[in-house]
């Protein structure tokens, strides 16, 4: 017998009037027509307008709002001139309050709906002072038109760059450079990467700077091939580069297609490859394709956060994806013993000059693959605590494995992602939750950085 074929309530070009009901995870507007999930992005829980329908699926459509007939009590005048075209700040339009209850109720619901978890503990939130101009790093995307240079973000789900002058969520010296570097690729008119003919020499630029050093760190993402000479002579102009703040520039190859942004091999081309960040009384090297947090203003908040949970039972700890040691150095800073194990090779060595800088001899790093690290019998040594602060896609399976035979006393999860985060911490069936907190890293966009302290059960 055939399988009966799902008539959708809607098709591509009908017009509707639709209430938005609240916000999905991704940022957009959701709702609800004859029992049929809509997405309206720029959408915002109390408008309600004429929408046409732009895409269908048989679990979901888009609608694009035409006319708004009620506009929600929290919405405001998004500052960036490219909003809601680029693909970044989802969030621009809703006011601040909003965003925090937001992020606070996206890890509430992947709580409870996806981990089935009955959340025992208050969410706390923790809120950004600065909520514009906090982004320490600017990988911006490349294209070109008519000639010059497109400098920006993708657009939403494509890879159509927006240009635009300037960004309101990072450090300004960045937004500077950027349009310095737009005028010299203009003027030598240098090729720029097309990846769908995979020709072309330049795929992007990534901008670093330091809001307590003022140093800057530029870097090129090219094929391989070389610069125009008089372009070189120009960009690596001394003058120019100590006035912008630049003390390094470095290109970093990366040769295959893929949306990979960097490649295996990073050159100097003038300068120093790294540049030295400070937070708090610490000083970070930071290398080009290092992991560190990009919000320097939140990120004492978090570290601090990680180190009284710490100090409520202290002991030596372990801290798993650590990056360029962020978390290591500032717990070792305050005595504690710790040991940084990282699959980045880049960032370990970061992370290891770090140490030295701040004459930390209690904090030491190990390069390698986490689930091997933590497979080995002796992995935890002493430590009391663990900690984790896993890429957007969590723990492997084999990381929650690992956690479960180890039978460590207390765990930290440090997540990005509330779905994965939710995913995990149902896995670890052997530990109870203790405290969450949201600490908004990214204030404009709909991404979630969410802290959890949880202790082994007694039982266990």
């Amino acid at each position: 017998m055939s399988k009966e074929k799902h008539i959708l309530p809607v098709k591509l070009g009908d017009r509707l009037d639709l209430k938005v009901e609240t916000l999905a995870s991704s940022g957009d507007g959701l709702c609800r027509h004859e029992g049929y999930t809509l997405f309206i992005p720029t959408g915002l829980p109390g408008d309600v307008a004429q929408c046409e329908i732009v895409k269908t699926t048989p679990r979901f459509g888009v609608a694009r709002a035409i006319e708004f007939s009620e506009r929600s009590k929290n919405r405001v005048e998004a500052p960036c001139p490219v909003f809601p075209e680029c693909g970044g700040c989802k969030l621009q339009h809703l006011n601040y309050d909003s965003q925090m209850a937001f992020k606070a109720q996206s890890v509430t619901d992947a709580l409870e709906r996806i981990g089935k978890i009955k959340i025992p503990v208050p969410i706390e939130t923790v809120p950004a002072e600065r909520t514009l101009h906090y982004r320490n790093k600017g990988s911006f995307a490349l294209g070109h038109r008519r000639g010059k240079p497109r400098i920006g973000f993708y657009k939403e789900a494509t890879h159509e760059v927006v240009d635009s002058t300037t960004c309101d969520t990072v450090l300004e010296p960045i937004n500077t450079i950027k349009e310095w570097l737009r005028g010299l690729m203009q003027q030598h008119r240098l090729s720029i990467y097309h990846e769908k003919n995979h020709k072309g020499l330049v795929r992007g630029l990534v901008v670093r700077n330091s809001p307590e050093t003022g140093e800057s760190l530029l870097g090129f993402v090219t094929t391989t091939g070389e610069f125009p000479p008089k372009f070189v002579e120009q960009l690596l102009n001394r003058k120019s580069l100590i006035d912008l703040g630049i003390v390094g520039v470095v290109r970093n190859i990366n040769n295959i297609k893929t949306n990979v942004i960097f490649g295996n091999k990073t050159e100097t081309l003038w300068g120093q490859d790294f540049l030295t960040d400070r937070l708090g009384d610490l000083k970070f090297q930071l290398s080009l394709t290092s992991f560190f947090q990009v919000n320097p203003f939140q990120t004492v908040k978090l570290y601090e956060c990680i180190k009284e949970w710490v100090l409520q039972k202290p002991g030596p700890v372990l801290d798993t994806y650590c990056g360029n040691g962020g978390i290591s150095l500032w717990l070792a800073q305050a005595g504690i013993g710790v040991t940084g194990v990282d699959n980045s090779a880049a960032s370990v060595a970061d992370a290891k000059e770090s140490a030295k800088r701040n004459n930390l001899p209690n904090c030491r790093f190990v390069q390698g693959s986490i689930e091997q690290f933590l497979e080995d019998p002796n992995a935890l040594g002493s430590a009391q605590t663990l900690i984790v602060d896993p890429p957007r896609k969590g723990c492997s399976e084999q990381v929650i494995d690992a956690i479960s035979k180890m039978k460590v006393e207390r765990l930290i999860y440090v997540s990005c992602n509330p779905a994965t985060l939710a995913r995990d911490l149902a896995r670890l069936t052997d530990y109870s939750i203790k405290a969450i907190k949201v600490i908004d890293m990214f204030p404009q966009t709909a991404h979630v950085e969410t802290a959890v302290l949880l202790e082994r059960n007694l039982s266990s």
